[in-house]
């Protein structure tokens, strides 16, 4: 099953207004392992940046200026996607914004109904809690102080986690392994997933990690953990 995590960065909020895309950061899911593919385009919107926008996520209008315009990545960004189930955090808002810019310049409409909604998801399980991604990210204990502004990519990698952790953890239907052949013939028996460009730090506390070290001292030379 290929899931795409996907994030996008804007001028505004209603692009029936003349707000636009500037940025759009995806991660490849393949059965709920990202498989270290991702998608990241920041995107000339031909417009001003708000002050407001510029603030949430610090991309000027001068930054912007020289980059590909919407229509110059359409295409291969709806080829990235394939027809893969799209995971975005407040669906609603990356949904109408993607297919007012794919109307724009006549290329087909994502259907609604491929997208999985993460904020609904978070409000259903956890009704009456805070629903952020920064505040899921605390909920689960997800590292995400990079993320000082916002920015597509970031969030999309930082989406996975979360997403991960809603669905039921690392490993949601135990299915550690990847049939051969898949639905498609498109998945072997031998696949398995990328190595992340670099590995999450330790969750572990140097307060936890003396407080097992002295456990494991009053055990005595007998402990499990001291054979072999």
């Amino acid at each position: 099953m290929r899931e795409i995590v996907l994030d996008t960065e804007t001028t505004g909020f209603d692009p029936e207004a003349g707000d636009r895309i500037v940025e759009i950061g995806a991660v490849e899911l393949w059965n709920h392992v990202p498989t270290g593919e991702t998608y990241h385009q920041y995107i000339n919107p031909q417009r001003d940046m708000p002050q407001d926008a510029f603030e949430v996520h610090g991309l000027s209008t001068e930054f912007l200026s020289d980059k590909p315009i919407f229509a110059e990545i359409g295409q291969a960004f709806l080829d990235f996607l394939g027809d893969a189930k799209l995971v975005i955090h407040n669906a609603a808002f990356d949904m109408k914004f993607l297919n007012a810019e794919l109307a724009l310049i006549d290329l087909p409409p994502i259907p609604w109904e491929r997208a999985i909604d993460t904020l609904a998801i978070a409000r259903q399980k956890f009704p009456g809690s805070p629903a952020s991604l920064d505040a899921l990210c605390r909920r689960f204990g997800i590292d995400n102080s990079a993320r000082t502004l916002h920015g597509a990519l970031l969030d999309s990698e930082i989406l996975a986690e979360v997403y991960l952790e809603l669905i039921g953890g690392r490993q949601p239907d135990f299915g550690l392994m990847v049939s051969a052949g898949g639905e498609n013939g498109e998945a072997g028996g031998d696949w398995r997933p990328r190595p992340r460009p670099a590995p999450l730090p330790s969750r572990l506390t140097e307060a936890e990690r003396a407080a097992h070290e002295a456990f494991v001292e009053a055990l005595g030379e007998d402990a499990l953990w001291r054979r072999g």
